[in-house]
């Protein structure tokens, strides 16, 4: 049976059923607006549906009309969402299905049910794993950072506590919408005591690395893109969302910087104690791994996310060190690695026929400035504005680099099918 005769034997009703749960879930995976609406867009035209779709980080707005009828929308529908986490197994699947779907290959109903398998509850299993790549993460990022063992030790450590809480958060709502202010007060704790009592550190390296994997950076970014795709709407609704994010981060620490000081503790600064280069090396290895598991890539998937922050990384390293893109003014080495990375993960998306974001969200995670964002408004929140302005230039200036970067990588290799 033809693609187009296998979509038309289906109900009108169902193939937009279909296209409500295809949407839905992208949008659960953490699809930015443009990608999901093109999506979308596709996926109708081939269903043999005309679907006009208005989406933004907090819902979707569809509707739905035969395209041989010429009387308006047939079926709305209006989803109030949560914002979606990157999950790039769900993701994966989700694109594999809606490719059988248009091929012919499975009929809607058929479609319908596999998604309906997405719905199952993540295994205790896939909860320890993810607290412990909490603290891995925070441990390879600071080792990337080159600083001390102690520092290494202490982030790691502490990074298991924020993991521990990010999953306690996930089951209830009202420790969800406190859970970044926690989270940052909790680890700035933690390390001034550690700082105080036990040996000496890097204290606000500590306390980036520690909280790195909820710092909005990616979020930022999609955000700035959005914007720059004329998605206005969806694009200052998620910026709005970083800006929150990064205020709740910004209080945690601020508060606990004052209990410390209340308690009377001294917190011992590290004196220029630095880990070997090939630590580097070795947290970016480490990094990459826990990155693929707290973006839920499926086992098949996790050395290719894992190769999508190596290359992410080291094109950073070639554009800013080995090019001499980078200068005062211009973030050249985060441009460059961004342009790479989405003309890289664009052609692995239209040659293997698989979600270029299997490549392009590891790849572009540490170059995303939501650290430096988080060491802005602490300046501020501290009255040094001079410093907190000028490090949010900083902030600006990556941004822009990167987003440029990545515009310029679709416009070199267009993406297959959006996603």
């Amino acid at each position: 049976m033809s693609t187009a005769s296998s979509a038309l034997a289906s109900t009108f009703r169902q193939r937009c059923t279909f296209i409500i749960e295809m949407a839905r879930r992208l949008h659960a995976c953490g699809t930015s607006t443009p990608r999901l609406e093109g999506a979308v867009r596709v996926l109708s035209r081939r269903l043999g549906v005309h679907t006009e779709i208005w989406c933004n980080p907090t819902g979707i707005i569809l509707s739905f009309s035969n395209p041989a009828k010429q009387d308006g929308a047939e079926i709305t529908r209006v989803l109030r969402l949560s914002p979606g986490d990157i999950n790039l197994k769900a993701m994966a699947m989700v694109d594999e299905i809606a490719e059988q779907v248009m091929a012919g290959r499975i009929d809607v109903a058929a479609g319908l049910q596999a998604l309906n398998v997405l719905d199952e509850r993540p295994s205790r299993g896939r909860m320890l794993a993810t607290v412990v790549s909490f603290g891995l993460a925070s441990g390879s990022v600071a080792a990337l950072l080159r600083t001390s063992v102690a520092d290494v030790v202490a982030a790691g450590l502490i990074g298991l506590l924020i993991g521990l809480v990010a999953i306690a958060s996930s089951v209830r709502p009202r420790l969800a919408e406190a859970q970044e202010a926690i989270a940052a007060l909790l680890a700035t704790l933690l390390a001034s005591a550690i700082a105080a009592f036990l040996v000496p550190l890097s204290l606000q390296t500590v306390t980036i690395a520690a909280l790195i994997v909820l710092m909005p950076g990616l979020m930022l970014t999609t955000a700035v893109a959005e914007l720059s795709s004329g998605n206005w709407a969806s694009g200052t609704a998620r910026f709005a969302g970083a800006s929150v994010v990064l205020l709740k981060l910004t209080f945690g620490t601020v508060a606990a910087a004052q209990l410390v000081h209340a308690f009377g503790w001294d917190p011992v600064a590290a004196s220029g104690q630095h880990l070997p280069a090939w630590a580097e090396w070795a947290g970016l290895l480490v990094g990459s791994g826990a990155f693929a598991v707290l973006f839920g890539a499926a086992r098949r998937d996790v050395l290719l996310v894992m190769a999508g922050a190596w290359l992410g990384y080291g094109l950073t390293k070639v554009g800013g060190e080995v090019l001499n893109l980078s200068s005062e003014h211009f973030a050249g080495g985060v441009f460059f690695a961004g342009l790479g990375v989405a003309a890289i993960s664009n052609a692995f998306g239209r040659i293997f026929k698989r979600p270029g974001a299997l490549l392009r969200v590891s790849g572009i995670i540490l170059l995303v400035p939501g650290s430096v964002g988080f060491r802005s408004l602490n300046f501020v929140m501290e009255r040094d504005v001079a410093l907190g302005l000028d490090t949010a230039v900083a902030v600006l200036g990556a941004l822009i680099a990167l987003v440029a970067g990545l515009l310029f990588g679709n416009l070199l290799v267009p993406p297959r099918r959006y996603l």
